[in-house]
């Protein structure tokens, strides 16, 4: 038996490739497949603008994109996020899942081959077999077969479809960098947030301090009689205030911790950041052409393969004009008694069959229709991702740009606020000066302090904003090739 059936198995092996290598040389019905043109610009607007590059260069793409900022916390919060982040291991699952649509799509290219055994005892009486003698008769009947069956792709209708499976699947693997990259950009955010959450919480605590000693001043002033209760219930409200906001930061602080600790995916409970003010020090980002933004985006990328998948989508609909060619084999054994007699008496049948659809009332014309108006709608798609891609890096380039300019004036107008408080706080402790004065100067020193802080904490926020609608160093080359998507291989069960 063994050597009977490892015979076969060699012969449908040869015979599987040669069938295979027919159907690829057939044609696929609709159009091939020409990435359509998309809005371009030959350099960005606001890069032109006094944007001045690093020296030495400093670009993005080198690692990680945020080691640019050189935060060694970030970087360990950051590398977690690929990990552990539940949205990116959901885009990761449904990137594997695409994967094996694949190898579905694939598998109809094949023959699909099933072994069956069947063992049938039947009886007949003797009057049944018009005998007057004995009982009758017993028989035992086996029955070894190979059915095999063939949908001969001849006008390509599952050719397209894997084609459309393969663009979908690198459109899978395009959302799941863009998932990554998301999550991190997320995470950057959140964590300089925090950052700027704790240096407004200092520079409140800082600013609480300077209203105790106004406020100690004034209590003074007011036993040796120069000034009114009013002004010391006015610089003891000032300080309560202050120190309230301080506080207040806390919530926000809070949030932006839990922020970063379900982005890492960890529960809130795990993550402790440490105290710590944000820095000044921002990396120079450089935006490269405008023509290699199509190529660094994960989602103008999705969105191209998702434009040749609905194109291959109009072919599969189109091969529907078609009739279908299917094949059918059977090769078995069969006879009376057990299986090793069986084997004595082999059987085989040939038969090929074509359907073509002859009336449908049009469905097949809507069909090809519907499947033309989703690439349309692919390309639109695809075209609005790329004019949104400019817009945003030109929206963050002009942001860098105009903030570094604010930042400079609302620290000059930091010092002077405080030279200014300096200067009346003398006066006033000298009685030269009303309590109003003073109290103004403080306050305002208080509000430049905290716009010049919100600038800054814009600028970070805004370079996260810029290095994400770079691409953060992703290219469309790292999606995987139709040839590691792809696959001819088929399984037959070991003998």
């Amino acid at each position: 038996m063994w050597p009977v059936l490892k015979a076969y198995r060699r012969i449908l092996t040869s015979s599987l490739g040669m069938l295979i290598g027919l159907v690829l040389a057939a044609c696929s019905a609709g159009p091939d497949y020409i990435r359509p043109a998309a809005p371009e610009e030959t350099h960005f607007k606001e890069a032109k603008k006094g944007w001045k590059r690093a020296t030495p260069r400093d670009e993005i793409d080198r690692g990680p994109w945020w080691s640019v900022f050189r935060d060694k916390r970030l970087d360990s919060y950051e590398s977690q996020v690929e990990i552990s982040n539940q949205n990116v291991a959901a885009a990761e699952a449904a990137f594997r899942q695409a994967q094996a649509v694949v190898k579905e799509a694939q598998a109809g290219l094949f023959p699909a081959v099933t072994l069956g055994y069947d063992v049938t005892r039947s009886h007949f009486g003797r009057l049944a077999v018009g005998s007057a003698l004995g009982s009758g008769i017993t028989r035992t009947i086996s029955t070894l077969a190979f059915t095999g069956s063939w949908d001969v792709d001849l006008w390509g209708k599952i050719r397209r479809t894997v084609e459309s499976d393969v663009s979908a699947a690198q459109a899978s693997a395009a959302d799941l960098a863009n998932a990554k990259l998301s999550a991190q950009a997320l995470l950057a955010t959140a964590y300089f947030n925090l950052l700027a959450a704790d240096a407004l919480s200092d520079l409140l605590n800082r600013m609480a301090g300077t209203f105790r000693n106004t406020l100690e001043i004034t209590e003074n002033q007011y036993k040796a009689g120069t000034v009114s209760r009013a002004d010391v219930a006015t610089a003891r409200a000032q300080v309560y205030s202050t120190e309230a906001q301080a506080i207040a930061v806390g919530v926000t602080r809070a949030q932006f911790e839990h922020a970063i600790a379900a982005l890492m995916g960890k529960p809130p409970a795990d993550l402790t950041v440490p105290h710590t003010p944000l820095g000044y020090r921002l990396p120079t980002i450089p935006p490269g052409l405008p023509s290699a933004l199509l190529e660094r985006r994960p989602d103008i990328a999705g969105a191209e393969r998702r434009m040749q998948q609905q194109s291959a989508l109009i072919g599969a609909a189109v091969a529907l004009y078609y009739p279908d060619i299917t094949l059918t084999g059977v090769f078995g054994f069969m006879g009376q008694g057990g299986l090793a007699m069986s084997l004595a008496n082999e059987f085989w049948t040939l038969s090929a069959s074509a359907a073509q659809t002859v009336f449908n009332a049009g469905r097949t014309t809507a069909q090809v229709e519907a499947a033309k108006a989703f690439y349309d709608q692919s390309i639109a798609v695809y075209r609005q991702n790329v004019l949104t891609a400019f817009q945003q890096v030109e929206d963050e380039l002009a942001a860098i740009r105009i903030l570094a300019k604010e930042q400079k004036a609302a620290e000059e107008a930091v010092k002077a606020s405080q030279e200014e408080f300096d200067v009346l706080l003398r006066q006033y402790r000298a009685g030269t000066v009303a309590f109003t004065a003073v109290n103004v100067a403080q306050i305002t020193l208080l509000t430049n302090s905290q716009a010049a802080l919100l600038i800054r904490q814009s600028r970070f926020i805004a370079a996260v904003a810029l290095v994400q609608a770079l691409g953060g160093g992703w290219d469309a080359s790292q999606l995987p090739s139709n040839v590691e998507l792809e696959t001819r291989d088929f399984f037959i069960p070991p003998i």
